[in-house]
């Protein structure tokens, strides 16, 4: 891992860190997915085998398999529909508490696991923070049926919204797409600019194809942002 890499990762776990304390004992905890969400995850699991109690939504499967391996108690949403806290990562923040989010292809068990918690925290390091959302790409959820279709609506209805740019089915592994836990492809939108975040979200729900946003407004109570000068928080306006 390069100086900066490793840098960067050292922000995200202290980031991780400070949102773990957090946790109290008896909670419904929402675990993110990410790199990010990762050292959440792994400090959980320091707490669990400290002797937390503690029950677990994961928000994919590659975060139920990481919390399985660290023997972090698991439930479903279906078991366990109201949380008390989920903490995720994001890939791109504005001061508002604004997100995009979806860079790892969860977007979707992402928002249900947020939309139901009562707090949603989220953790970055200090590069994920911008004054304007569209730096990173926004990931949209699609499903197959129509895609081109699909594709072109969400192109035309995004200038709508004063969002153009370059729009690409993901790539997965050789020469297919990308595939989401629930079977669904990614389509992300380089759009650099997205001024009116509340806009372009609106005009997406109107795609049929469309299964879920990466635009996340409105859910994030508190960011814990680490970075070269310390652990920040940033409270949404009116939170």
């Amino acid at each position: 891992m390069a100086d900066s890499d490793a840098k960067v990762d050292g922000f995200k776990a202290a980031a991780a860190q400070a949102a773990v304390e957090l946790v109290k004992p008896g909670m419904r905890l929402g675990l993110g997915t990410g790199s990010t969400a990762y050292h959440f995850v792994e400090a959980v699991g320091v707490l669990v085998r400290n002797g937390l109690d503690v029950t677990c939504v994961p928000t994919s499967e590659a975060t139920r398999s990481h919390a399985e391996k660290l023997r972090i108690p698991l439930s479903s949403l279906d078991e366990t529909p109201q949380l008390d806290l989920t903490v995720d990562g994001a890939d791109e923040l504005d001061d508002q508490l604004r997100l995009i989010k979806g860079g790892g292809g969860a977007l979707l068990r992402e928002k249900i696991v947020a939309t139901a918690s009562d707090r949603m925290v989220v953790i970055a390091d200090a590069s994920k923070v911008s004054e304007t959302l569209g730096s990173h790409p926004l990931p949209v959820e699609v499903v197959r049926f129509g895609l081109r279709a699909t594709m072109r609506l969400v192109e035309a209805l995004a200038a709508e919204a004063g969002c153009e740019g370059d729009i690409r089915l993901r790539s997965g592994q050789g020469d297919l797409p990308f595939v989401t836990d629930q079977g669904n492809l990614i389509v992300d939108c380089a759009f650099h600019k997205i001024s009116e975040p509340e806009v372009l979200a609106f005009a997406l729900k109107r795609v049929p194809g469309v299964v879920e946003h990466g635009l996340f407004l409105g859910l994030a109570d508190l960011a814990i942002v680490a970075g070269p000068n310390g652990v920040q928080a940033i409270r949404r306006p009116g939170a």
